[in-house]
């Protein structure tokens, strides 16, 4: 009877392994109802040859790899929308600790790794012994031939329900049981495959550039300052999802008599970003490179060509490149890539006041010192501003003040001191929404207001949503950001050719072009006398 406990116990723990599903939509009791084929061949092989030390070991390894790739998924899926990629994700690992440590406390965030480390070794002794339990069942010769010719069987059976679901063949009916565990393995290996030969292909295609040797670039801008201001996770369920539309859509109204006011015209479009949920990083260098970065293996490739961004071009024309980056706390040596001539880290903004979690200052002291901070220079300035109190854990969020009271942002260390904490409002979705809701109408005002009160200078600014937040506070899976081109009505009627909509509200069912058309579009709409150099394939 104990033997019996101990081989239905180790049954059951390699049955959860493989019966786990990798979406937390799927954490439900109903997930238990699979028959996973490979159990049977787990258990069968154990009895063959389960006696070699390396078998088991090397049979638990696979199953903790397999229950890692399917946490991992989880976590993919909750902040990102996507599963997960060794080949491309291992670079957030660093990220997603410094977010936590973030919202939670570094002490904490340190235990709660040790745990998940700890957990993964005690689940891979755990599958050994269970293993072993199965092994170690004293069987005849015969038993032994019958569990090789059992797993067979039984292995042939997971490859037909397999091949059935990957469509390599097709039955009339799904073979009994599943073999998604297998299934899933494969999709994977595949999709780590397809990622290698993607990358080299990319690594091709961003060598050709029709505009590398282009001249008379950007000349219809008439020496007009170029400001590309990005809101954090701004983006189109501001407009469609009825928590947060009715808020922000009355802001963007709000601001549209005093930016035309100031003597500006405005146009509003939609972009669709490469990423949803986090890493802006990607949805940066799409729009500025031209080249459709949806993954950190696209974009370090990317860096590596030598392809040029946009600012690139700007130097080119005679343009003063910067950018100012608030989240940037460490070194950045990418930049150099990116046609920058002057980097702004969170380190070279002089603010004083308290840190908001994660967000390093409030976006409205970044708009109010950013001038400041740039040298004189006789040159028109073509910058970035990289927007960050709209990112996530979304509390607290600062109150607007007088602009001519920002002076060294001590006077936000009262806001920076509010509850809740990430942690508390992280227990409830709904406050998180809400948080959300109100983290980017105050990134709207900022921006909005900051802008109305460029108009003697007559900029042309694009403020450009990054990303979806994650899927269950933007509630839903749409990609698409709002921009706005706010400029000099001269200059917003060259673009349009665009289909953007007048004002700040974009139509829903408006022109939607992905991010990487965008340098190029930009390019042809203010490059009046362009002659551009044609790239011939060998």
């Amino acid at each position: 009877m104990k033997k019996f406990f101990f081989l239905s116990l180790g049954a059951l723990v390699i049955f959860f392994a493989l019966v786990l599903p990798n979406h937390s939509g799927m954490l439900k009791l109903s997930s238990l109802n699979r028959w996973p084929l490979e159990l049977p061949v787990l258990l069968l092989c154990m009895i063959a040859f389960g006696r070699r030390a390396w078998v088991v070991w090397a049979l638990a390894l696979v199953l903790v790899a397999v229950t890692f790739m399917k946490l991992a998924d989880i976590g993919m899926f909750a902040a990102y929308n996507r599963t997960f990629n060794p080949i491309l994700d291992a670079s957030l690992i660093n990220a997603g600790i410094s977010l936590l440590s973030d919202s939670i406390g570094t002490p904490l965030t340190y235990l709660l790794i040790a745990g998940v480390i700890v957990a993964m070794v005690l689940w891979l002794f755990a599958l050994v012994h269970s293993l072993r339990v199965w092994a170690g069942l004293e069987m005849p010769n015969v038993a032994r031939i019958g569990a090789v010719i059992g797993a067979f069987g039984f292995g042939g059976w997971a490859v037909a329900d397999a091949g059935h679901h990957l469509e390599f063949w097709k039955f009339e009916r799904s073979p009994p049981g599943t073999a998604w565990t297998s299934r899933l393995a494969f999709k994977r290996a595949a999709a780590m495959r397809a990622t290698a030969i993607d990358l080299a292909q990319f690594s091709e295609a961003a060598q050709n550039d029709i505009y590398a040797d282009a001249t008379n670039l950007m000349d219809g801008l008439d020496g007009h300052d170029v400001i590309l201001i990005y809101i954090e996770s701004y983006g189109r369920a501001s407009f469609d999802n009825a928590l947060y539309a009715p808020t922000h859509m009355a802001t963007l109204e709000s601001y549209e008599p005093a930016i035309a006011d100031a003597g500006f015209a405005m146009r509003s479009g939609w972009l669709t970003s490469p990423t949803a949920g986090g890493q802006s990083w990607l949805a940066h260098g799409s729009l500025a490179s031209g080249l459709w970065t949806s993954d950190n293996g696209r974009y370090t490739a990317m860096l590596a060509s030598g392809h040029k961004w946009l600012f690139h071009f700007a130097q080119d024309a005679g343009y003063r490149t910067a950018t100012v980056m608030p989240a940037i706390t460490m070194a950045w040596p990418e930049s150099s890539k990116m046609g920058f001539e002057l980097v702004i880290p969170a380190t070279e903004i002089p603010y004083k006041g308290e840190r908001f979690n994660w967000v390093t200052m409030p976006d409205q002291f970044t708009l109010a010192t950013y001038p400041s901070l740039l040298p004189d220079d006789p040159r028109p300035d073509f910058l970035q501003i990289a927007l960050i109190s709209s990112h996530a854990p979304w509390v607290p969020v600062p109150d607007m003040v007088a602009w001519e009271g920002v002076g060294d942002g001590a006077i936000f260390n009262e806001m920076a001191a509010r509850g809740p904490t990430p942690r508390e409002l992280w227990k409830n979705r709904d406050d998180i929404r809400e948080a959300y809701r109100k983290a980017v109408d105050y990134s709207l005002n900022a921006t909005l207001s900051h802008v109305a009160r460029l108009g003697d200078q007559a900029p042309l600014v694009f403020i450009i949503g990054d990303h979806q937040a994650a899927g269950f506070v933007a509630g839903s899976d749409n990609m698409d950001v709002p921009v706005h081109m706010i400029g000099p009505p001269g200059l917003v009627a060259l673009i349009e050719s665009w289909g953007w909509s007048e004002g700040l509200i974009p139509q829903p069912d408006g022109p939607v072009r992905r991010m990487d058309s965008f340098r190029n579009d930009f390019i042809d709409a203010f490059s009046g006398g362009t002659q551009v150099v044609e790239v011939q394939d060998e």
